[in-house]
């Protein structure tokens, strides 16, 4: 006899069984279900059906969304995303087993649909054409390579012998909002507006032999943002005397609101407007050459816009910057049947995105008197004041850029089933193009609105030139891996990959690095042939076992030890196409001279000294080692439970470092360049920014969890997960003056803390239930699904606003006393050692209520030290979020059906809190996402879908 089968994507199932003849009407039913107890393999993962993708509610239908449900992954904080949340767009990326959000590798039908500069996916297919997908994050296959997080691989929707499809519309609208926890009570709610609406329809093309699946989406959205900041007040406008500051605060609306002590208004409160359009097409062929071949083809196509006032930091109206995109995927497969035993897959594709940034305010600085190197209509520098900052407008800085990236992916995996071993055998070859343009405006930096005032920056950064590259880089893998059934009950998996990731190049040799063993900068093909070594020692052997103790199949205990390799992205180079000659890049800070101007900001960086980007010549592959051990039971036959212990060790992670960071004396290491450098000989340095492997990172969990297949109307999947890890950076880029975040280059290890990501517990549920109403279409298809998320606060990390120290603002404070969480978004947390007489109200760094004081450590002279203080100390605020949706379907015909939906995202209205600001005393000012789709207020969604 046959027990049941369940087949899921990248999944393998053991069953032997004997055929006999029977009669006609006898079928064999094979579905997609999963198996509740996993006794074949070592990876684990979980796989999400097609039930629960299609029907429980997303916010914003986010496919990427799902990768929240698994044990291991977390929600990271605001300013824990390499891309945050993006409007209309959702996440692009999460993290998982203590992995960075950059090591996730997705991939539809097998092929990569990651975006090779940052490593996060280049876009989310709609749900309407995702038929499953299964996340494995915890010692996978020797199959996989390219990433050492995550691997996601998503299932597309085919067509059949019979037609089927839908159309849609979800609808949302402020009306039946919630307010923002931080909009004004007194104030409507801003307008918001978004339609998602789409059809989809599959069927034969050739009966038995040719299948087709397309589908449409759309996207309208249109959402209001409240401004509400502090700027200069009428008194601080008539003071202005410098001609360029006059002008400027021509484009600053005037304050109307909250006088301050001597009655005059300080602030500015308004709106801007925040539109989203996005349309995506799929369409998916599949062929059945013969008995023993079938061929399969899925392409889609996106193309997006999104105009955001806000989101590069400027917080008034009128600026901001534009994005308008395509991106696109093709994968191609062909599998071959030799024998019973013995199969092959080849598969064929490509993703590809095309994007520019450009400033909404396309105005020429020179017309304002700024003297930055820029004199054509490409946008303002942006500028910003005070540490919160206070205003920030124009810009912004790093715009206008764009480029266009391609991945073409070849790879064959052969499956020979012999005696008691299932061998995989299998090869993948890589090819990355990435073409780009990038100018710079600058930007300016006023410790306070006064200095502002007088024109008086204490920053000034901005990289001339246009920067263009052309960026190649090439790589393959292969494997063996063989699944040995020793007993009945004993699996053994072996397994062992290779991978060499070339060295990037650049078309015309537009690279130029910095040496430091000749103090030099050098362009590649003038005496050195790359930027850093090739990776060509990547071995990685995955080991592990899978145990059924009692031979029933419903019990398994399994562990298992990998070794996975990040291939490194192409932004690691990006800054190398910036150095002179190619381009200038130019920092001021304040030191022996205490500020620059704008009419003397290019004169005052090019005397600081060039600010070159560089890469360690020696950087290496980050690799991870992953172990766990883990035991699942079957409790009835439609649910099993797991528990296990998971750790992983990161090694080579990349970290950007300052290598000619000030010294106590305010002096550099190296104050010139050689005179015998091939590039600007005798020039003078500033600081100079490396990118090295030289971080780790380490994480141990529990991880457990419930699952129930669909059965009498319920299904449900929950999970808890009690983690630590620790790094000493946890974003392979992060923002900062040439992405350095830690406080002393020369000591990362000071540096090592809980991770950006770090939360001790996270609890997830969505349960489904099929409501037992039977008798009539009115009565009948009622169906309810929530989605829970319970989760610890994430770190902080406090930093002081001097670069006086390091020549970089990433020092954090001295400890004068016991930090202690309050829990106020007013006041988060409290340094005991709060001296009120230092109160100013007029001040930014003052000692009122729900505000501290730090010491100040020494830059300079005997008692010279950087901060006490260590990283990410202080725990923000926790995450609670239900969602909830009712659905009823509705018979029309035997074959067509209407289904209804309504979807309330944050249920109770929980006001899920950002991050204490990192300079601005404790206090929280914004929900946790305010700019993307969930977790800042209730919003209500309804739903209408004909299906047939």
């Amino acid at each position: 006899m046959v027990k049941q089968i369940d087949l899921d994507v990248a999944t393998i199932v053991s069953q032997n069984f004997e055929l006999k003849v029977g009669e006609l009407s006898q079928t064999t039913e094979v579905t997609s279900e999963a198996s509740v107890v996993e006794t074949a393999t070592m990876s684990v993962g979980q796989v999400i059906n097609s039930k629960t993708v299609q029907e429980i509610p997303l916010n914003g239908r986010h496919f990427v969304d799902l990768g929240l449900l698994i044990p291991g992954s977390v929600t990271p904080p605001q300013n824990g995303f390499l891309t945050a949340p993006l409007r209309g767009q959702g996440s692009f990326a999460f993290n998982t087993a203590g992995n960075r959000e950059d090591t996730v590798n997705f991939m539809i039908n097998g092929i990569n649909l990651n975006d090779m500069v940052q490593n996060q996916i280049t876009f989310q297919p709609s749900i309407n054409t995702v038929q499953e997908f299964k996340v494995d994050n915890s010692t996978y296959s020797a199959e996989y390579g390219r990433n050492s997080g995550a691997i996601v691989n998503i299932a597309t929707r085919s067509g059949s012998n019979s037609w089927h499809g839908e159309a849609f519309e979800f609808l949302r609208n402020e009306a039946l909002d919630a307010k923002n926890f931080f909009d004004d009570s007194t104030k409507p709610t801003p307008p918001f507006k978004r339609n998602q609406f789409g059809a989809a329809l599959g069927g034969p093309i050739w009966k038995d032999r040719t299948f087709f699946f397309f589908s449409y989406e759309g996207l309208r959205q249109r959402q209001g943002l409240t401004v509400n900041t502090i700027v200069p007040t009428s008194k601080d406008r008539t003071n202005a005397v410098d001609p360029t500051v006059v002008k400027l605060l021509q484009l600053v609306p005037a304050a109307n609101a909250v006088p301050d002590s001597t009655g005059l208004l300080t602030r500015f409160i308004g709106s801007g407007t925040a539109p989203v359009n996005i349309d995506q097409w799929t369409i998916d062929v599949s062929h059945n050459i013969g008995q023993n071949d079938r061929m399969h083809g899925y392409y889609a196509f996106q193309r997006d816009l999104r105009q955001e006032p806000t989101l590069q930091g400027d917080n008034i109206p009128g600026f901001g910057d534009t994005r308008q995109s395509r991106r696109q995927i093709l994968t191609v497969n062909e599998t071959h049947l030799f024998t019973a035993i013995l199969a092959n897959e080849a598969r064929l594709g490509f993703n590809r995105i095309h994007i520019t940034f450009t400033p909404n305010a396309q105005l020429n600085p020179a017309d304002f008197g700024i003297n930055n190197g820029i004199t054509t209509a490409i946008g303002l520098p942006q500028i910003v004041i005070g540490r919160a900052p206070l205003l920030n407008f124009a810009g912004p800085a790093g715009f206008p850029q764009g480029r266009g990236d391609t991945t073409a992916v070849f790879s064959d995996t052969l499956t020979w089933v012999h005696g008691r071993h299932s061998w995989k055998f299998g090869s993948e070859v890589r090819r990355f193009y990435n073409n780009n343009f990038n100018f710079d405006t600058g930007q300016f930096n006023f410790p306070t609105i006064g200095d502002f005032i007088n024109a008086q920056a204490n920053q000034f950064q901005i990289t001339l030139g246009s920067r263009p590259s052309r960026i190649l880089i090439n790589a393959f893998g292969f494997f063996g891996q063989d699944s040995f059934k020793v007993t009945p009950r004993v699996t053994l998996e072996l397994g062992l990959r290779y991978d060499w990731n070339g060295a990037p190049t650049e078309a015309l040799n537009r690279f130029v690095v910095y040496t430091a063993s000749t103090n030099s900068l050098v362009q590649v093909g003038s005496g050195i042939g790359q930027p850093y070594k090739t990776s060509d020692k990547n071995v990685e052997p995955r080991v592990g076992f899978a145990w059924d103790p009692f031979g029933n199949g419903k019990t398994s205990v399994r562990g298992g030890f990998a070794i996975q390799t990040d291939q490194p992205v192409a932004n690691l180079v990006g800054g190398l196409s910036s150095n002179p000659p190619l381009a200038q890049p130019l920092l001021f800070t304040s030191g022996a001279k205490l500020f620059t101007t704008f009419a003397t900001a290019q004169t005052d960086a090019a005397a600081a000294g060039l600010a070159p980007s560089s890469v360690d010549p020696n950087f290496n592959s980050p690799y991870v080692q992953e172990w766990n051990l883990n035991v699942e039971r079957e409790i009835t036959p439609s649910i099993g439970i797991m528990v296990g212990y998971f750790g992983s060790k990161g090694t080579h992670l990349r970290i950007s470092r300052n290598i000619n960071q000030k010294l106590p004396n305010g002096t550099r290491p190296v104050s010139n360049l050689s005179a015998s450098s091939p590039i600007k000989p005798s020039a003078a340095l500033g600081n100079i920014f490396e990118v090295d492997s030289a971080s780790n990172s380490s994480y141990h969990a529990l991880w457990a969890t419930a699952n129930k297949r669909l059965s009498h109307g319920l299904q449900f999947n929950a999970s808890y997960t009690y983690s630590k890890s620790i790094d000493y950076n946890s974003l392979s880029s992060q923002g900062g003056v040439g992405g350095v975040v830690v406080q002393d280059s020369n000591n990362i290890r000071g540096d090592r803390g809980v991770s950006d990501f770090d939360v001790r517990h996270r609890f997830v549920i969505n349960p489904l239930y099929e409501l037992p109403f039977k008798g009539n279409r009115w009565v009948e298809g009622w169906q309810l699904s929530t989605i829970t998320q319970l989760q610890g606060g994430n770190p902080v990390n406090l930093i002081v606003a001097s670069n006086a120290f390091t020549g970089l603002a990433t020092v954090r404070p001295d400890l004068l006393g016991a930090i202690q969480n309050i829990g106020d978004p007013a006041f988060w947390f409290n340094n005991s050692v709060c001296n009120e007489a230092q109160s100013d109200p007029k001040k930014t760094d003052f000692c009122a209520p729900g505000q501290f004081v730090f010491g100040v450590p020494q830059s300079s002279g005997p008692n010279a030290h950087l901060g006490n203080l260590g990283r990410n100390v202080v725990v923000g605020p926790g995450f609670i979020n239900t969602d909830f949706s009712a659905l009823k379907t509705t018979r029309i015909t035997e074959s067509m059906r209407i289904q209804f939906r309504a979807e309330i995202f944050d249920l109770f209205n929980h006001p899920n809190l950002g991050q204490p600001g990192l300079q601005g005393f404790s206090q929280i000012t914004s929900t946790r996402f305010p700019k993307g789709d969930s977790c800042s207020s209730r919003q209500v969604q309804f739903a209408l879908k004909l299906i047939f």
